[in-house]
């Protein structure tokens, strides 16, 4: 499994559990946080790979 894939997935869970919880804002900023990093790192492998 590619580390971005893994990185959207923990970004997933975090939105849920943020959304579920009371702390809520907090895990979400850090799920939104953890999904820009790993498209970004998708991005970046994608253009590497091309080249």
């Amino acid at each position: 499994m590619p580390a971005w894939l893994i990185l959207i997935l923990v970004g997933v869970v975090l939105l849920v559990l943020g959304v579920a919880t009371n702390i809520g804002s907090f895990l979400i900023w850090i799920g939104v946080i953890v999904l820009v990093v790993s498209l970004i790192l998708g991005l970046v492998g994608r253009g590497r790979s091309r080249v």
